[in-house]
């Protein structure tokens, strides 16, 4: 049985019909996670859509309204780059409302890790690439308004710049961004994170480790955070259909507990988000995704959860 919980909705399912983004995923790696043995029906937690005061924490009225009413302009669709529909918003609002669950099973177990959410290039007042509302940024400023914690990292591993990350908390000292991104590729904007670690087309498993590892240990001991929130790209894939890195699935995994490692060496609870990942065969995308799980369990294992929030 899992040491820590999982979150999850059947709603999470973007309702993308033909799309290059495989929505239809969370439910497969819900499936695939049970089917396999690695999680009981116990692990799940099922979340509420966030509160709208909570999206407003993050998001602009403006924003939150174009969406709830379906009034966004044909720009505003353009942009976002996926069909406009109710259940759309409803998963979005959901996928915030399960990085808030996340961050507040993580608070108590260590871990917390939902299955979706790491939708990173939303802004306070639009949205951008697959992207509308930022579930991490909102979980963040719940914590933090909680008082559950006073500061966090977020560990950004998707192949394109978490631009919305880094434009949101640009002038925030109490959050420190991290992304680690392949440098000529989407976004063309890419606003400055914390650290920005930039990598050339074709970088695979070592090349990147080298460069992500000192960099997330360098944050972690300078920073000092009260949570990780990890953004778990499986788009730096080789067979990845939008991305141009060259990592295999025993590198991404090794990612995952890699950085895992670096923060529970520290006892910083650590909160895991989906993100990108458009693999040829969707069953890889599938496996990099549950892997990250797999990563997770053998890090709480390993390092035992001893923090305690007020």
């Amino acid at each position: 049985m899992l040491p820590f919980k999982l979150i999850y909705h059947e709603r999470y399912d973007l309702n993308l019909g033909a799309h290059v983004f495989p929505s239809q995923k969370y439910r497969l790696i819900a499936d695939k996670l049970v089917h396999d043995g690695i999680a009981l029906p116990d692990n799940f937690l099922r979340p509420e859509p966030a509160a709208d005061a909570d999206i407003l924490r993050v998001h602009t009225p403006d924003w939150v309204n174009k969406l709830k009413t379906g009034t966004l302009t044909q720009n505003d669709v353009m942009i976002l780059e996926v069909p406009y529909s109710p259940e759309l918003v409803n998963a979005f609002w959901l996928a915030a409302g399960g990085s808030i669950l996340a961050a507040q099973a993580a608070a108590l177990d260590g871990f917390g890790c939902n299955i979706g959410g790491g939708f990173h290039h939303a802004y306070p007042g639009h949205g951008e690439g697959f992207c509308a509302i930022h579930d991490v940024a909102v979980a963040i400023r719940k914590m933090q308004a909680d008082g559950t914690i006073r500061t966090a990292m977020v560990v950004d591993t998707d192949v394109h710049h978490g631009n919305g990350t880094a434009a949101i908390f640009a002038h925030d000292p109490s959050v420190f961004t991290l992304s680690i991104h392949q440098l000529d590729l989407y976004p063309g904007h890419k606003p400055a994170s914390t650290v920005d670690l930039n990598m050339d087309d074709g970088v695979g498993d070592e090349k990147y480790l080298q460069a992500l590892l000192p960099a997330v240990r360098a944050g972690l001991e300078k920073f000092h955070p009260d949570m990780l929130f990890y953004v778990g790209g499986a788009d730096p894939y080789k067979e990845d259909q939008l991305g141009g890195l060259r990592l295999t699935i025993n590198g991404l995994q090794t990612r995952d507990q890699s950085v895992f490692e670096e923060a529970r060496q520290r006892d910083v609870p650590v909160v895991t988000t989906l993100a990108g990942g458009y693999a040829r065969r969707v069953e890889d995308t599938v496996q990099i995704h549950v892997n990250t799980i797999l990563a997770a369990k053998s890090v709480a294992e390993t390092f035992p959860h001893s923090r305690k929030f007020s």
